[in-house]
């Protein structure tokens, strides 16, 4: 019996481009806390096939942005602020290992990268630009994964942060940008300084932020 043939990278490309093109619509609220997934509109706006798009939600739906409900299909799962609270106790010990093994591991270009990301999200707080600082926020995520050097931990923290995103999103209203591009640089610094307390350190100071931000949305 013949082995199965690996999926091409034509058509893990695809399915890549269609994850990211979907998330980037959920994270940013074009779809709805409660959407109903339609396959047709998807594959209209990606401009993808049905299989990639069928991965791409696959993998949502293992990440948590989807949900499948009886007699009603896939929809966007909710934004339940409560849970936003355990979800931050989680990402915070994964948080403080990824921070400490990237102030270890980083490269010298790698540290120049992280400490230009975190400039990025104080001058785009400054200037009031969100969409600025989102993007930087989401480079800096990357640098430090690339940083840290273990995989599984990155693996394990990418949903927890795509959640954030869209809890941002949702209550930015509620948010303080300069705050959060504070705790971001001091972050930054501690990596780039090769500092693995002070990278930990500030790694708990943003999960620090981020809880009682959320606790604020709780308590109206």
């Amino acid at each position: 019996m013949p082995s199965p043939k690996a999926p091409s990278s034509t058509k893990m490309r695809a399915a890549d481009v269609a994850y990211d093109a979907i998330e980037s619509m959920i994270v940013t609220l074009q779809l709805k806390p409660g959407a109903p997934i339609v396959e047709s509109e998807l594959i209209e706006i990606t401009g993808l096939g049905r299989t990639p798009l069928r991965e791409a939600l696959m993998r949502m739906s293992s990440n948590g942005l989807i949900v499948q409900l009886p007699r009603r299909g896939l929809i966007v799962k909710d934004i339940e602020a409560a849970e936003h609270v355990t979800l931050i106790e989680t990402r915070r010990v994964i948080e403080r290992l990824i921070a400490s093994s990237a102030a270890r591991r980083a490269t010298p270009q790698l540290r120049q990268d992280i400490l230009a990301c975190g400039e990025q999200m104080v001058a785009a707080a400054n200037n009031g630009k969100l969409e600025e600082f989102m993007a930087a926020d989401q480079a800096l995520d990357h640098v430090i994964h690339e940083a840290c050097r273990n995989p599984s931990a990155v693996a394990a923290v990418i949903p927890l942060i795509i959640k954030c995103r869209r809890f941002w999103y949702a209550y930015q209203h509620e948010g303080d940008m300069h705050e959060a591009a504070r705790c971001h640089m001091l972050l930054a610094k501690g990596i780039a300084e090769g500092n693995e307390e002070a990278a930990a350190q500030g790694a708990d100071n943003l999960m620090n932020y981020l809880e009682s931000y959320t606790r604020k949305v709780i308590n109206g």
